[in-house]
């Protein structure tokens, strides 16, 4: 790595990010995961665009904010809200006219990323492997696990991190996959709660929840949100079901702590 002035000096408010990581030593540690979704992200928004998906567009411009904000590149973050605020809306004259304007900013990021990476010949983080042993369903959990269901590597790797001594850690990256993992373990014990992200592909956080609902699944798998969903209307929408609580993001370790240990102590199994 190079020293963090680099960063510094060409406008990223590493100090701000610090907040939230700690140290400069896990900053360092997860910037790998910034790069690499810049890099899966980039070329996807351009499909999106091409195919006037803007309900999918705004989620995944929502993560690249979200990423951006977390690393402290706020000039790339405030452009993808602008795109995520005009797709939400439909507002594809924006999204076509201001494309080029964010994708220069998000590829300068990237190369910026890399330019403070190449010194040690860094590439990317190590991903969140999950340590979850399953035996005929491959969905099966068998040790005390928390569910983080958010389509951002580095908010998963982040609870993984606050957690791993104690819990297994089980990743997913859209609702579809946290409802099939749901339920495989209706009546399992070793699933201690869900921490879910509102806005993700395929099924929302929505969903997830209506179909807890439907399963009368909250008074054993205790759900609390992380999102960084901030509009009255969604947070309102998401406290129509008994949630334990919501963390916006960017969060400190220390808030995602207490959160989760709030959201597992109101389990009925406890």
């Amino acid at each position: 790595m190079k020293s963090i002035d680099f960063l510094t000096n060409q406008g990223v408010d590493v100090a701000k990010s610090l907040e939230v990581f700690g140290d400069i030593e896990t900053y360092n540690q997860t910037i790998g995961d910034f790069k690499a979704a810049l890099e899966e992200k980039i070329p996807k928004l351009t499909e999106l665009k091409d195919q006037r998906d803007m309900a999918n567009y705004a989620i995944v411009v929502h993560s690249m904010k979200s990423d951006a904000k977390y690393f402290g590149f706020f000039d790339l973050a405030d452009i993808a809200y602008k795109h995520e605020l005009a797709s939400k809306e439909g507002n594809i004259t924006f999204v076509d006219n201001d494309f080029d304007n964010l994708m220069a900013k998000a590829n300068a990021s990237l190369e910026l990323v890399k330019q403070y990476m190449e010194e040690d010949g860094t590439t990317s983080s190590a991903p969140v492997e999950s340590e979850n042993s399953s035996g005929n369903n491959e969905y099966e959990i068998t040790v005390p696990t928390i569910i983080v269901a958010d389509d951002s590597n580095i908010v998963r790797r982040f609870v993984d991190k606050s957690f791993k001594e104690k819990y297994n850690v089980i990743s997913t990256v859209d609702g579809e996959e946290t409802i099939n993992i749901l339920n495989a373990n209706i009546s399992n014990k070793n699933v201690k709660c869900l921490l879910l992200d509102l806005n993700m592909p395929r099924k929302s956080g929505y969903d997830v929840l209506e179909f807890m609902k439907q399963k009368n699944l909250f008074p054993m798998i205790p759900v609390s949100i992380i999102t960084g969903e901030a509009t009255k209307d969604g947070i309102e929408k998401a406290f129509t079901y008994p949630v334990v609580d919501m963390l916006q993001k960017p969060f400190t370790e220390e808030a995602v702590r207490v959160l989760v240990n709030k959201t597992i102590e109101s389990s009925d199994w406890i």
